[in-house]
């Protein structure tokens, strides 16, 4: 199954003054599989070290000097390095995060040499290291799960893969396909992006194999809280993991998760799901302009699990409760379409940015307002909300809109994919005139694209 990434380590490998590389993701996104693809891919010769599998390995990083170290890692493998068609890849290195230290020394030492570390702990290392990290010296690639592109890709369908990324909301997409790509979609949404499930499907389009990898993966995810139980206990982890799926698209709030615990409690439950890439916050902002971190209103968020189809099994949606398009945003409430715009949203920007989610929020009394996302491109702003078909109130998106001084938003749902020019007055008597494009939730991914082929001249409406 290849992976979206694997341009980004091709541009990597050619780049000169390669620095290398610590591939950064959840635990069972791929990260291993996508290096080993990537190395065959490409005719190079794997030397791989897993410091979880045998610890032992992490004794050879002890070394101050490169080239020992790199004798030292031939003779524990076996294998000859040669600089030109060799890649060294460091897998679980939070394991041994000493080991992220010494990439310096191959950096300046050896910088022909390609290396490529990861670990689906990693944040925990480089949040609390003793050792001097190997600052300028070293690059970072995030690893997220499938997307709709790539699950397609994943089982086959290479035509619709390349339907998607030609889609022009300006000119429209014909209703059989559109239907087409909505009832993949629908698979999508219950099968999710974690490879493995995506594999078993593959293999027998059976959705009950796939409800038993995903209840192997949240398995897998508890047994890791074990790792840093020292800091929150073991259940408090897991309550907030069971809660997340239930308050998607709503204020993440500490009473619902268990009221018998203290918010501060369950709030470092809540950090330490998100180093660990289980869970991803969309922080509120004031969305006055770029960039959007630096308006965060700390004292509200909201969460999405790692993945849509954890999010599925976590609620227990199955094909019959998906029967109808609309049920893709009707279902808990836009849980599921939610999380699936949230989750795509973390990929449209290219993954050596650190992947992050926003929204905007207004809590005056007696006009509460509330957009589901914010994204930039450059220096513009552009809102998203995912709503039920045309009919969806877009009643804070106007609100917005008619508050800043921005020509586009977005709006997600099942209808096939327009443009509308809209100007109207909101209930407080502001007039707001933007642009809607709206996509279906299949297009979530290519929103980044979308929006940067069909920029529009305002003042001639010729497209640029």
């Amino acid at each position: 199954m290849k992976r979206t990434a694997t341009s980004e380590l091709s541009a990597w490998l050619a780049r000169r003054g390669r620095k290398p590389l610590v591939i950064r993701g959840a635990r069972q996104v791929g990260k291993s599989y996508l290096v080993r693809d990537f190395a065959q891919a490409h005719g190079l010769d794997l030397v791989e070290l897993n410091f979880e599998r045998d610890p032992r390995a992490a004794a050879l990083f002890t070394e101050g000097d490169a080239m020992r170290l790199l004798r030292g890692i031939e003779a524990f493998t076996g294998k000859r390095l040669a600089y030109d068609r060799s890649l060294v890849f460091l897998d679980e290195i939070q394991a041994a995060p000493h080991v992220l230290a010494k990439l310096r020394w191959l950096h300046e030492e050896t910088p022909k040499l390609a290396v490529v570390a990861a670990g689906s702990l990693l944040d925990f290392a480089l949040a609390d290291h003793a050792f001097s990290m190997p600052v300028g010296r070293i690059t970072y690639l995030h690893l997220e799960p499938m997307s709709f592109v790539e699950f397609l890709r994943g089982l086959g369908d290479d035509e619709l893969a390349a339907l998607i990324e030609e889609i022009d909301p300006w000119r429209g997409v014909a209703e059989p396909l559109h239907a087409r790509l909505l009832d993949r979609f629908r698979e999508y949404v219950l099968v999710g992006g974690m490879p493995e499930a995506v594999d078993t499907y593959r293999q027998d389009r059976s959705l009950l194999d796939c409800a038993r990898v995903h209840q192997d993966l949240l398995a897998t995810f508890r047994d890791d809280f074990a790792k840093y139980a020292s800091a929150v206990h073991r259940d408090r982890l897991i309550k907030v993991l069971d809660a997340v799926p239930r308050m998607i698209g709503h204020k993440f709030v500490y009473s619902r998760v268990d009221r018998d615990e203290r918010a501060a409690a369950l709030r470092q439950a809540v950090d330490l799901l998100c180093r660990a890439r289980v869970c991803h916050r969309v922080a509120a902002t004031h969305a006055t302009g770029v960039p959007l971190g630096a308006e965060v209103d700390d004292r509200r968020s909201k969460l999405v699990l790692l993945d849509i189809g954890l999010v599925s099994a976590s609620l227990g949606i199955s094909l019959a409760d998906l029967g109808r398009a609309e049920d893709l945003v009707m279902a808990n409430e836009g849980a599921l379409a939610e999380q699936a715009v949230g989750q795509a949203l973390r990929v449209v920007e290219p993954p050596f940015h650190e992947p992050s989610l926003y929204y905007w929020a207004r809590d005056t009394p007696g006009a509460e307002a509330e957009v589901d996302y914010l994204i930039h491109q450059g220096p513009r702003i552009v809102p998203i909300e995912v709503k039920a078909g045309s009919t969806g109130t877009l009643r804070s998106l106007h609100a917005l809109m008619a508050a800043r001084p921005w020509k586009r938003a977005v709006r997600f749902n099942t209808d096939r994919p327009s443009v509308t020019p809209v100007s109207m007055v909101t209930s407080s008597g502001a007039r707001a005139t933007y642009e809607l494009v709206s996509l279906p939730l299949y297009l979530a991914a290519n929103v980044g694209r979308i929006l940067h082929e069909g920029r529009r001249d305002h003042a001639t409406g010729r497209r640029r």
